[in-house]
């Protein structure tokens, strides 16, 4: 057989039947499925790739691992996880069902970030999965033993292929759950999606090779009639067994191979991937030119069909000085106001800042680090956005969790300056 890897090809159907061919042809005639990732894992989140760009770097094949984090790190008591990556081989179901073997007990929620891959592979490991109360959501693991080496390095890999229990943090930002792995993620009987993470979806191609023989534009649309028509029956019966919208597959249909469309928030409610109409991420650190402690929500506007999204930084200004900002959507109201209150403080109002980029505006304020940690200290705080209406002043309040804060408020603190000191001169004192 040729060399199947400079066409990517990931999966194999069973031989196909061809009335009217040769036992000799059918002998040499492959029909092969695939799913594969494109350039899902440069795209923005919910922004469709309108063309094909340059393939990236081949992915990884999938690796399992389990994973531990600081106090609460995948949820509200819950400090160890499932994690998932890389591209879905054609081993993938059976190295699953092995990985999870001894774990069968644990019941821990399972992180994944994957460009795709082997399809069959992933309908087996979403129906294997969808036999027990799994939490499935879409999330980077990022690995604290594999230090300055890249994540999916040859070190790193070997790491998290040891079987050895790691430690970690998690990151759901820019994650991708593309191609074939939605329909993995299917299989779980709960499934979450942070608003910064992208679900992508495209089109199959049936790819055949014939072996020894020239095969006829005849016999190329035959074998891809048929290897489309079994692709297309084993999603319709994975969907059914699932629970599955059907409603995905008539839109996957409409994108081509070639092109990725990233799933906007309705879809993914409307498909049922994942029906919470207020989703939000925990508080966490993030180390990049100015580190801070970030915040992604989004919520259903009310009346409308849309979702507004609003994301939130802490900055430090010194350890005992903080900037707390948000961007929302720009809204089109008469004198706004912009608050934040919890059970343990009185509103603290946000002031406009002036940074123009479009669709969006930010506010802010400072915090002592007293008012940072009391409002860590509680586990919630609203949101308040008022405006004047003609029947008075309207009011918007949101609740949002403080999950997370305290650990990334920890994180962030030894990369803030010290306070500045105030010096007194010798002249002054004098004066005074």
């Amino acid at each position: 057989m040729a060399d199947l890897d400079s066409e990517s090809l990931l999966a194999f159907l069973p031989w196909l039947e061809f009335p009217g061919l040769s036992m000799a042809l059918r002998s040499v005639l492959v029909a092969l499925f695939v799913m594969l990732c494109g350039s899902a894992t440069a795209q923005t989140l919910v922004r469709p790739v309108q063309s094909a760009p340059a393939r990236p770097a081949q992915p990884h094949p999938v690796v399992f691992y389990v994973a531990r984090g600081a106090p609460d790190a995948c949820g509200r008591g819950c400090d160890t996880w499932i994690a998932i990556e890389g591209q879905i081989d054609g081993t993938a179901a059976a190295r699953f069902r092995k990985f999870l073997r001894p774990l069968r007990n644990r019941n821990l929620p399972i992180y994944i970030t994957s460009p795709g891959g082997n399809l069959e592979q992933a309908l087996a490991m979403g129906t294997f999965l969808h036999e027990k109360p799994a939490v499935m959501r879409v999330a980077r693991t990022v690995v604290k033993e594999c230090g300055f080496e890249a994540q999916d390095s040859d070190v790193c890999l070997k790491l998290k292929q040891s079987g050895r229990e790691l430690t970690g943090d998690l990151w759901t930002r820019n994650a991708i759950c593309n191609s074939a792995c939605p329909y993995f993620l299917l299989g779980a009987a709960t499934r979450e999606i942070a608003p910064d993470t992208s679900l992508g979806v495209h089109s199959a191609k049936v790819i055949t090779q014939f072996l020894g023989v020239v095969p006829t534009p005849e016999m190329r649309a035959a074998a891809t009639e048929r290897g489309q028509a079994r692709s297309d029956s084993l999603l319709a019966s994975y969907f059914a067994r699932m629970g599955g919208d059907t409603g995905l597959l008539k839109l996957v249909r409409t994108v081509k191979f070639e092109e990725v469309h990233v799933l906007t928030r309705e879809e993914i409610i409307r498909f049922g991937l994942d029906r919470r109409e207020q989703v939000e991420t925990p508080w966490q650190f993030e180390n990049g030119a100015r580190s801070m402690a970030g915040k992604v929500s989004t919520q259903k506007v009310e009346g409308d069909t849309s979702y507004r999204l609003l994301q939130w930084r802490l900055i430090c200004l010194s350890t005992e000085q903080f900037e707390l900002d948000v961007q929302r959507p720009t809204a089109k109201s008469v004198f706004p106001a912009v608050a934040i209150s919890s059970a343990a403080a009185m509103p603290l109002y946000l002031s406009p800042i002036p940074i123009k980029t479009p669709g969006s505006e930010f506010w802010g304020t400072r915090m002592t680090r007293a008012a940072v940690d009391k409002l860590a200290g509680q586990p919630q705080f609203e949101f308040i956005e008022s405006s004047q209406a003609e029947d008075g002043r309207e009011t918007v309040k949101t609740v949002l969790s403080t999950e997370g804060l305290s650990h990334a408020v920890d994180t962030l603190l030894p990369t803030c300056p010290p306070p500045r000191s105030v010096t007194v001169s010798t002249r002054d004192t004098a004066a005074k």
